[in-house]
């Protein structure tokens, strides 16, 4: 994110430009979403003004320049993989074009945007402009949809194809991320046992799944690939939680997506525990596979998979404490 100076003046010049719109084109539906999202207060007039912003001031007119800057693409056609609203735009297209319009750079996928700021804990503690993203394909684990939260159990996004950007009712997001500055000190997130851990969100919803540890899935993620995404081990074992590919397919997780192969590893976690009965023993599963823990009656005599046992409980005793 770009220094608070810099994007303050984003937002005022988003702001002065969005003003200059006719009744009935954008600045109505700007001023129905704003509406909808509790931002036509004081804290939207102060920013508009040009006042000098204090942190809390700051958060709350990002909030209002992100969702204005939102509403002026209301109409315009989905278009898988598009970022050109002259074109048509796809959910992260467009989401990435609106915090672009305010002065801030996130990344171009929804699966990658989703590891973006800082995590929300849930839709209570969610604010305007933040990130919402769902994982709405039964096939394949991972996010694959994402828009802006508005307020109300409203957000903005471009949702399939043959539809246009447009507000709808929120439902149930799977990941929230917060990318603007927070409105007030107390609001920023403190992420629980698992505070500063990257991918902190993945763990925790994932757990939560599959009635597993997130605390174990991420101490699996150090020992893995040290929070690494893009980690390939020289036996080919990729990712954030190093699949084998085989091993992927089988599970129809994407290695390389994070939130795909959080999802994947819990879920595969949840199986070898239910199979072999302990947390220890689906450790040393996921390690040297199920069938050399069968062959073993426990875990097997590998120095590796001994060693990766004890490494991934002192890593989770660790973020549990």
């Amino acid at each position: 994110m770009e220094g608070l100076t810099a994007v303050q003046s984003r937002i005022a010049e988003i702001q002065s430009r969005m003003a200059t719109f006719a009744g009935g084109g954008p600045n109505a539906a700007w001023l129905s979403a704003a509406s909808a999202a509790g931002l036509m207060g004081s804290s939207a007039t102060t920013a508009a003004a040009g006042t000098t912003a204090t942190a809390a001031t700051a958060g709350a007119s990002a909030e209002t320049a992100v969702v204005q800057a939102a509403t002026h693409y209301l109409g315009v056609p989905y278009l898988w993989g598009g970022t050109d609203p002259a074109k048509g735009l796809d959910c992260s297209g467009f989401t990435q074009r609106v915090f672009a319009d305010v002065g801030i750079s996130i990344p171009r996928t929804s699966s990658q945007q989703a590891t973006a700021g800082t995590a929300v804990a849930s839709l209570a503690d969610a604010r305007p402009g933040d990130l919402v993203f769902f994982d709405n394909s039964s096939a394949r684990a991972g996010i694959d949809h994402v828009g802006i939260y508005l307020g109300n159990g409203k957000m903005i996004a471009a949702p399939q194809e043959g539809d246009v950007v447009k507000v709808q009712d929120v439902g149930n997001p799977t990941v929230i991320r917060r990318v603007l500055p927070t409105a007030t000190p107390s609001s920023a997130p403190t992420g629980g046992a698992l505070a500063g851990v990257p991918y902190a969100d993945l763990f925790t919803s994932a757990a939560s799944r599959y009635g597993v540890s997130a605390s174990v899935l991420a101490g699996m993620a150090k020992v893995e690939s040290g929070f690494d995404p893009g980690a390939v081990s020289p036996a080919g074992a990729q990712g954030l939680m190093q699949f084998m590919p085989a091993t992927a397919a089988g599970l129809g997780v994407r290695p390389m997506d994070p939130a795909s192969a959080v999802d994947g590893a819990a879920r595969y976690l949840a199986q070898l525990t239910s199979r072999f009965g302990s947390t220890d023993l689906a450790l040393a599963a996921y390690n040297a596979g199920p069938t050399a823990v069968a062959n073993a009656g426990g875990i097997p005599a590998y120095a590796e998979t001994q060693a990766y046992v004890r490494t991934v409980n002192a890593a989770a005793a660790g973020y549990a404490s």
